[in-house]
């Protein structure tokens, strides 16, 4: 019986890790229209952000950028995902994202085109993001703009981080340092 009961466990959670999906498995627009494919982020860890030009948290792109500067040599990369979905805080087409982005905060990570994060249009990337039947870990909404993902070098989903709580914030740079 011990036995029985040891390897239904056993089962269980071999079921349970199969549904987990990867952030590996998606091939998106960069902000320039070139494919992007996660794949090749395989072993960083990734924080994926969505982002907003005309906005009360957009400087914090300016400590995504230090963050990024900071770790990018360590395995961490941070992917923007431009989006217009809270109150048309992003009205911009992609190259007006990008030359804001680079002229006003330096930005140097990876920008995607600008996508949609919530509601019926939302992107594979999000669905994934915040479906547990995909990512494994929780079902969450896209609060605002500015809201963290935090990827492991796997590609699973580890931690969602609230939009107003800043890229620097201890809990982010000790995940980055695997503290």
């Amino acid at each position: 019986m011990k036995t029985f009961l040891i390897m239904a466990l056993a089962a269980i959670m071999v079921s349970s890790t199969e549904k987990k999906e990867s952030i590996h498995q998606f091939k998106v627009k960069d902000i320039e229209g070139k494919t992007f494919d996660l794949s090749s982020l395989k072993g960083k860890k990734v924080m994926v952000v969505n982002t907003a030009s005309k906005c009360g948290l957009t400087p914090q792109y300016e400590k995504l950028e230090a963050l990024y500067d900071k770790y990018k040599a360590k395995n961490f990369v941070i992917i923007g995902f431009p989006s217009n979905d809270f109150m048309g805080q992003e009205p911009g087409s992609n190259e007006e994202i990008a030359s804001f982005c680079k002229k006003n905060y330096g930005v140097s990570f990876p920008m995607m085109e600008k996508i949609t994060v919530k509601g019926k249009n939302m992107h594979p990337v999000y669905l994934f993001l915040t479906q547990k039947s995909k990512n494994g870990l929780e079902d969450n909404d896209v609060q605002w703009n500015f809201q963290k993902y935090l990827i492991d070098e796997n590609g699973f989903l580890v931690k969602v981080i609230a939009p107003r709580t800043q890229p620097d914030d201890a809990s982010i740079v000790n995940w980055i340092e695997g503290n």
